[in-house]
């Protein structure tokens, strides 16, 4: 089974359910793995369900012989798509910069070529004798970027 082949019939389902597709997998046995985000707010069980019964109308199980699973975007994984970076703007995320810095800073902008994002570093400041935190707003190119999840705050 093709990716295209998925997305071309379930796509509109998606969109009609008020969520976006993050990431499609097929594996060799036709293991497919669908990984959902809500436009607004969180995935409801229903939306799993009701997008797997969906596929189903689209996609014979006996002829093409696959499993599906239809999942929610994790709060521990990484951002995929475009579409998850725009949702977290004005959020905390966790941010891995290619060469291994890692920081938690507030998502301010996102487009295709960058990120832009705020945050507070202890630094050495001309003329004190310690160190104070300086507040940043540093645009970075998706190229220096690792990985952006979101930041999960226990209070």
């Amino acid at each position: 089974m093709k990716i295209s082949d998925i997305t071309d019939a379930i796509g509109g389902e998606i969109v009609a359910r008020g969520c976006f597709l993050v990431d499609i997998s097929v594996s060799k046995d036709n293991d497919i793995v669908l990984t959902i985000e809500s436009e607004n707010g969180k995935i409801e069980l229903d939306d799993c369900v009701s997008l797997s019964r969906f596929f189903e109308t689209k996609f014979d199980r006996e002829v093409e012989d696959y499993s599906l699973t239809v999942s929610s975007a994790g709060l521990d994984q990484p951002f995929k798509v475009l579409k998850q970076y725009q949702k977290a703007v004005g959020s905390k995320v966790e941010v891995s910069l290619r060469g291994g810095k890692k920081m938690v800073a507030v998502l301010e902008a996102a487009d295709e070529e960058s990120i832009t994002l705020k945050y507070s570093a202890k630094e050495a400041v001309e003329g004190k004798k310690k160190k104070e935190i300086v507040e940043h707003v540093d645009r970075f190119t998706m190229d220096q970027v690792n990985a952006v999840r979101p930041f999960i705050e226990f209070n």
